[in-house]
């Protein structure tokens, strides 16, 4: 409930993105780091969505989603990244609500799809390794289409139920939003509502489409890794756990970060921490699964070697 105090206060319809406001001296250089991060990320996630469309071999199931990944990845980046670096370059930080509401909307509907699609690409390797007999016809391609589009239509939907809600909220009070984005958590603190029914919503649906996701591929690892340690071949037992292991880290990583930000208490103490986090799963992760996911893999460096080919012939 609004607090009357706030009753004859101007309702606030722009917000002020503090970002990385309070280190001035390091504007320029958290700009150049941040400029080459986004043009690093969005060159990997565009090469590998086009070699996995242009290359007949890479047309698995495996490789589809990777596509999807490298898709998603793309719009994530580009919905956060170039807000940050025109904040970086200009004094005007503000941004209006409803942009804010729908940075916001895109961004959390394209964690919340990463998060079943992490989840579904952890079933599909755990059907190929585990299950092998069984791959085929439960990775049909009307199979991988609805995981997919389950994945995607699932995050915009759940994110739907808390976009919903912020916009129901009255904001009277301060308008500097502590953080680099429109997110959650930093937008609910400041509004003149009662925040706990946001931070309830916030920690069921965090359980909901990050816990449960995350728990779900971390049996599909122990699987996988119980399975590759039966293997005897030493080289391909070696082989097969490195690629697993990083994959899982980088997984654990993401999830790790998204869980401690929306289900732990936002206190003083742990405010600047959270940022810290969520340039890890916001930024960072982009960045990091196109080398660790698609290319360390044999043919995705093979169709890389065919494209290099083609344009020196």
């Amino acid at each position: 409930m609004a607090n009357p105090e706030w009753g004859n206060q101007t309702v606030l319809t722009e917000f002020i993105l503090v970002g990385f406001g309070n280190l001035p001296e390091l504007q320029t250089l958290l700009f150049l780091l941040f400029l080459v991060i986004y043009i690093a990320t969005m060159a990997g996630n565009i090469l590998i969505f086009a070699l996995v469309v242009a290359d007949q071999h890479l047309h698995t199931p495996m490789y589809f989603f990777l596509g999807n990944l490298s898709c998603l990845e793309t719009c994530y980046t580009s919905t956060i990244l170039p807000r940050v670096l025109a904040g970086l370059l200009s004094v005007d930080r503000t941004i209006s609500f409803s942009l804010c509401l729908t940075q916001y909307y895109f961004f959390g509907s394209l964690v919340v799809t990463e998060c079943l699609l992490l989840s579904v690409m952890s079933y599909d390797r755990y059907l190929a390794i585990c299950n092998p007999l069984h791959y085929a016809a439960r990775m049909s391609g009307r199979a991988c289409l609805q995981l997919a589009g389950g994945s995607w239509i699932g995050g915009f939907l759940g994110n739907s139920i808390t976009t919903l809600s912020i916009s129901q909220l009255t904001f009277c009070g301060p308008n500097g939003i502590d953080h680099f984005f429109c997110d959650l958590i930093p937008v609910v603190k400041l509004s003149c509502n009662d925040p706990h029914l946001m931070e309830t919503l916030a920690f069921i649906l965090s359980f909901l489409f990050a816990l449960v996701p995350f728990l779900l591929t971390l049996m599909s690892y122990i699987c996988i890794i119980t399975t590759i340690l039966r293997i005897p071949s030493t080289t391909g037992r070696q082989k097969a756990f490195s690629t697993c292991s990083s994959h899982l880290t980088v997984v654990s990583i993401y999830y790790a970060t998204l869980l401690i930000v929306y289900m732990f208490p936002t206190t003083d103490i742990l405010n600047d921490f959270k940022k810290v986090l969520s340039v890890v799963y916001a930024v960072l992760t982009p960045l990091i699964n196109p080398l660790i996911y698609s290319l360390r893999n044999k043919e995705v460096q093979e169709a890389l070697r065919k494209v290099n080919f083609l344009l020196l012939k």
